[in-house]
C-alpha cells in the first residue's frame, strides 16, 4: 500500500517537473519565436509596399538615357 502511494508520488512529481520544466518553456519560446516572425514578416511587407509604389518623381526622359550610354570604338 505504501509503495503504491509512493509510486504515485512520484509519477505525479515527474509529471509536475515535465510540465513546468518543459512543456510552459517551450510553449513560452515558440509564441515568442512566432511573434518575432510575424514582426520580420510585417517589416518586409512594408517595405515591398514602399518600394512598389510609384513615385511622382520616377518620370525619366529619353534624353537622359541617351546622355548615359558610351559609344564604344574597338582599338586595333
Amino acid at each position: 500500500m505504501f509503495l503504491k502511494y509512493l509510486l504515485l508520488g512520484l509519477f505525479l512529481y515527474f509529471i509536475f517537473r515535465f510540465v513546468f520544466d518543459f512543456v510552459i518553456p517551450v510553449v513560452r519560446t515558440t509564441k515568442q519565436v512566432k511573434k518575432q516572425f510575424d514582426a520580420v514578416r510585417e517589416q518586409q511587407q512594408q517595405f515591398y509596399q514602399e518600394k512598389n509604389q510609384p513615385t511622382p518623381s520616377a518620370k525619366k526622359s529619353t534624353v537622359a538615357d541617351q546622355d548615359d550610354y558610351l559609344e564604344f570604338e574597338e582599338v586595333k
